[in-house]
């Protein structure tokens, strides 16, 4: 394979600005002399197929497809890069000040509203923290949101009505991740005097770029030095360090994927979404 080949990469358009974020990416890397073609997909299953059938190089994963990934290569995909803000992320359960819950356990018998089904942050995690206080799977209901299911949670759309639901009253908690609730409290989409934090999950990580446990040294090398490159500094970085939500690339680490990991297992979400 030519080293001057193009390295083609994988995103999923969980928004539109997503394609407006990859031409800024592309023009850096060509810039650099390190080039890049850009595959877009329509959800993350799609793109793990392509990943797994060598038609991409690298795959920008959900936390979700990273684990989706490695199940289906027997763990022959490596994690090379993640940004700053995909480390030590957690799940809120959020609920209205003045309810009358003190922990977690006070939500038996209660109703929790929660994002999309294949959401880490707000259906899978959230689910485990639930278990591990001996609520689910019978001493609670859950109220899912599927809102752009195969997308796993990259859009507010489902946590955002399931927070509506709590506003609603229809639901006594609601999942978010931790951004949203910060985001949100400071926007006024959540009134942080008539609601409040219950409970926060253990932290983990969220998106990673995914290869193949064989991609050539050399490429991988050439493709992280130029993600490293760009500088928050830089206005024209900066831009598209906005709207993807960073302000530096770091270099991946995969032991913020056990909570997930172990949600996915004792939920057996692989065997009822296959």
């Amino acid at each position: 394979m030519s080293a001057d080949k193009p390295i083609v990469v994988g995103a999923v358009i969980y928004d539109p600005k997503v394609t407006v974020i990859w031409g800024i990416i592309r023009d850096f890397f060509e810039q650099q002399g390190r080039p890049i073609d850009v595959s877009f997909f329509k959800n993350y299953e799609l793109q793990v197929d392509a990943l797994l059938q060598r038609r991409l190089d690298v795959a920008w994963n959900s936390p979700l497809a990273w684990l989706d990934a490695q199940q289906r290569t027997g763990g022959r995909c490596r994690a090379i890069v993640m940004r700053d803000t995909d480390r030590d992320r957690c799940t809120h359960l959020v609920v209205r000040t003045g309810a009358g819950f003190s922990s977690v356990p006070d939500l038996r018998g209660k109703t929790v509203a929660l994002g999309a089904k294949d959401s880490p942050q707000a259906a899978l995690i959230p689910t485990e923290m639930l278990r591990s206080f001996g609520l689910y799977p019978r001493e609670v209901t859950l109220r899912n949101f599927d809102v752009m299911v195969g997308l796993h949670g990259d859009h507010t759309g489902g946590e955002l009505e399931a927070f509506q639901c709590l506003e609603r009253g229809e639901a006594q908690a609601s999942a978010m991740l931790d951004l949203n609730w910060d985001r949100w409290s400071k926007d006024g989409t959540v009134n942080p005097q008539q609601f409040r934090v219950l409970a926060t999950s253990e932290p983990f990580d969220h998106c990673n770029f995914t290869v193949h446990r064989d991609f050539p040294e050399a490429r991988e090398r050439s493709f992280r030095e130029a993600l490293f490159a760009m500088s928050y500094d830089d206005p024209k970085h900066r831009e598209m360090m906005d709207m993807e939500g960073l302000k530096a690339w770091l270099p991946a680490r995969t032991t913020g994927y056990e909570w997930l990991a172990r949600a996915v297992d004792l939920q057996k979400f692989w065997e009822q979404n296959l």
